[in-house]
C-alpha cells in the first residue's frame, strides 16, 4: 500500500492562545512551533524507514505556518523546496467575522448561528465564510488524485501539510463517520500527524494523531 502521512502545522500563537486561525491571516510560527518543526521532521524520517518509499511526494497549504513546517520536514527527508507542491485547496476553513476569536467570543457575537455550527459545522457556515462541506469538496481536489497515484504502487509516498479543519474532515471520510461530527470525534494537534495506507478494497489507517517526538 502507498502511504499517506497527514499533517497538520506546527504551534503558532493564535493556535497556542486557542483563537480561531483560518485564511484570512497568515502568521509564521512560534518559537515553540519551530522546535517542534524540527522534531516532526526527525520523526517522519524514523517512519520513512519503516516504509518502502522509492517515491516521496511533499504537498503544502500555501499558508506560512504550513510553508515552514514542510521546509523543517522537506530538509529531514530529503526533499528538495523546489520539488514541494503548494496546493491552494488545502488551506485552512474561512472563519469569515470568527477569525482570530476565541469560541466563547463567537458565542457572545453569534450565539445562534454558532449554536448551529456547534451542532453540525458540516453543513452551516461561519459568518461570511465557509463550512466543513466547503473545504471538503475544495480539500477533495488535491486527496483524491494524491490517495489515486498511492493506491498504484505500495513503494510511493505522500506527506501532505495541511491545517485543523481540513485533516479532520479527511480523516472522517476515510473512516466513514458522519461528517457533521468531525470536530467531536476526531483531534489534531499542532504537529501532529496520521498514517493511512492506500492500495486495498479500503484506506487502512495505521496512526492517528500521533504526536512527533
Amino acid at each position: 500500500m502507498g502511504t499517506l502521512i497527514l499533517v497538520r502545522h506546527s504551534i503558532t500563537a493564535a493556535s497556542a492562545a486557542g483563537r480561531n486561525l483560518g485564511r484570512r491571516t497568515d502568521p509564521p510560527l512560534a518559537h515553540a512551533g519551530v522546535a517542534l518543526a524540527g522534531r516532526l521532521g526527525d520523526a517522519l524520517v524514523a517512519e520513512l524507514s519503516e516504509l518502502p518509499h522509492d517515491e516521496v511526494r511533499l504537498l503544502t497549504s500555501p499558508a506560512r505556518r504550513c510553508r515552514q513546517t514542510t521546509e523543517a520536514i522537506g530538509a529531514a527527508v530529503g526533499v528538495p523546496a523546489e520539488a514541494v507542491e503548494v496546493e491552494p485547496g488545502l488551506l485552512e476553513i474561512d472563519y469569515g467575522a470568527w477569525d482570530g476569536l476565541t469560541a466563547d467570543e463567537c458565542r457572545a457575537r453569534d450565539p445562534e448561528l454558532r449554536a448551529a455550527w456547534e451542532a453540525d459545522p458540516y453543513a452551516t457556515r461561519c459568518p461570511n465564510g465557509e463550512s466543513g462541506a466547503d473545504v471538503a469538496s475544495r480539500s477533495a481536489t488535491v486527496f483524491d488524485p494524491v490517495e489515486s497515484w498511492l493506491a498504484e504502487d505500495r513503494a510511493r509516498c505522500a506527506i501532505v501539510v495541511a491545517h485543523n479543519h481540513v485533516n479532520r474532515l479527511r480523516l472522517c471520510a476515510l473512516f466513514r463517520w458522519p461528517m457533521r461530527e468531525y470536530r467531536d470525534r476526531l483531534s489534531q494537534d499542532p504537529g501532529g500527524y496520521s498514517l493511512i495506507g492506500f492500495g486495498g478494497a479500503t484506506p487502512v489507517i495505521r496512526r492517528v494523531n500521533a504526536a512527533p517526538g
